[in-house]
C-alpha cells in the first residue's frame, strides 16, 4: 500500500514538473513571439521616421506645393549660388507620371495573361500539364530583374521601334512602352500564381451548386468563382502593382532617365524609383536639397503604396461580407 502511495506519489511529482516546463516553454515562445513582432514594428517605425525626418529637411527647402504640383524634374543644382544651375526644380508631377503610365502598361500586359492562365491552371488543365506549366512559370519571377533590363533593351525596345518605323510611328529607343512590356512580362507570375491558389480555395460546393443548376463550366467561373475568389485576386493584383511601382533595373534600361510629363507611351520617361537611385549614387551631401529630395520622392513612393494598400483592403472587405 505505502508503496503504491510512493509511485502514484513519484508519478504526480513528474507530471507537475513537466507542466511547469511546458509552461516556461510556452513562456519562452511567447517572449520571442513578441519580441520578433516588436523589431518588425520598430524596423517599420523607423522606416518611417527616417523619411519623415529627412523629407521635412528637403521641404525647409523646397515648398511642398513645388515638389507636388511642379511640373519639372531638374535635381542639378550647383555647390555654389554664383554657378550655373545653382536653383534645381523638384516638381515630383513628371516621376509620378511617368511610373504611372509604366505601371499601367505592365498591369495591362500582365493582369489578363495572368489570370487567364491561373483560370485554365486551377479549372481547365489536368493534374500533368498543372504540374508542368505551374512551376515553369514561376520560374519567370526567379528571373533577376537585370535579365529583365538586358531584354528589353537588346529584344523589345529595338522590336517594338522598328515595327512602329514599318507602321509610320516614330517610337524612341527607350520608352515606356517597352519597359511597360516588359515588366508585366515579369510579373505575371505574381498575378498567376496567387490567383490560381485562390481560385483553387474557392469551396467546391459553390461549383457543384452552380452546375446542379444547369450553368456551364464558362457561366459558374465567370458567376460563382471568379466573384468568390476577387478578395485574392484583388490582393494578388495590388502585390503585382507594387512590385511594378518598385521596379528600377528595367525602366534604366529600357525606359531612360528622362524626366519628362508626357502621357505617351512611345517617349522616353522615367518613374521615382529611378530618381532615388540616381540621387543616392555616389558620393552625396546630404545638406543638400538634390540628396534629400530622394527621401522626399521615398516618402512619397510610401504614400501612393499605402494609399493602394487602404483601396485593396476595401475591396477585400466589401466582398468578403458578400460571400462569407
Amino acid at each position: 500500500m505505502a508503496k503504491g502511495l510512493y509511485v502514484s506519489e513519484t508519478a504526480g511529482m513528474s507530471i507537475i514538473k513537466r507542466g511547469q516546463r511546458n509552461r516556461l516553454s510556452e513562456t519562452a515562445v511567447r517572449l520571442i513571439l513578441i519580441l520578433c513582432a516588436l523589431v518588425a514594428v520598430a524596423t517599420t517605425i523607423g522606416i518611417v521616421a527616417s523619411l519623415l525626418f529627412e523629407s521635412l529637411r528637403f521641404f525647409q527647402k523646397v515648398p511642398l506645393t513645388d515638389f507636388l504640383f511642379g511640373l519639372e524634374w531638374s535635381p542639378q543644382t550647383a555647390l555654389r549660388a554664383d554657378q550655373v544651375g545653382s536653383s534645381g526644380a523638384f516638381g515630383a508631377v513628371p516621376l509620378i507620371a511617368g511610373t504611372l503610365l509604366i505601371s499601367a502598361i505592365a498591369m495591362l500586359v500582365a493582369t489578363p495573361l495572368g489570370l487567364m492562365s491561373a483560370i485554365y491552371l486551377a479549372e481547365y488543365a489536368s493534374a500533368k500539364t498543372r504540374n508542368t506549366i505551374k512551376p515553369l512559370l514561376e520560374l519567370l519571377a526567379g528571373i533577376p530583374t537585370v535579365v529583365y533590363g538586358f531584354f528589353a533593351a537588346l529584344i523589345v525596345a529595338p522590336m517594338l521601334r522598328n515595327g512602329g518605323e514599318s507602321m509610320g510611328f516614330e517610337i524612341s529607343s527607350e520608352s515606356a512602352l517597352a519597359a511597360g512590356i516588359t515588366m508585366g512580362m515579369m510579373i505575371i507570375p505574381f498575378i498567376s500564381s496567387l490567383s490560381d491558389d485562390v481560385i483553387n480555395a474557392v469551396p467546391q460546393s459553390l461549383r457543384d451548386a452552380s452546375y446542379g443548376l444547369g450553368a456551364t463550366q464558362a457561366e459558374t467561373i465567370k458567376q460563382v468563382i471568379l466573384p468568390a475568389a476577387t478578395p485574392g485576386i484583388a490582393g494578388s493584383l495590388l502585390l503585382a502593382t507594387s512590385r511594378a511601382i518598385g521596379e528600377t533595373m528595367i525602366v534604366v534600361m529600357a525606359a531612360g532617365l528622362a524626366a519628362k510629363l508626357t502621357a505617351n507611351p512611345l517617349e522616353a520617361v522615367t518613374t521615382v524609383t529611378v530618381q532615388i537611385v540616381t540621387l543616392l549614387t555616389g558620393d552625396q551631401e546630404f545638406d543638400s536639397a538634390k540628396t534629400l529630395s530622394a527621401f522626399a520622392l521615398g516618402l512619397l513612393l510610401f504614400v501612393i503604396t499605402l494609399i493602394l494598400n487602404v483601396i485593396a483592403l476595401r475591396i477585400v472587405d466589401r466582398y468578403k461580407e458578400q460571400y462569407d
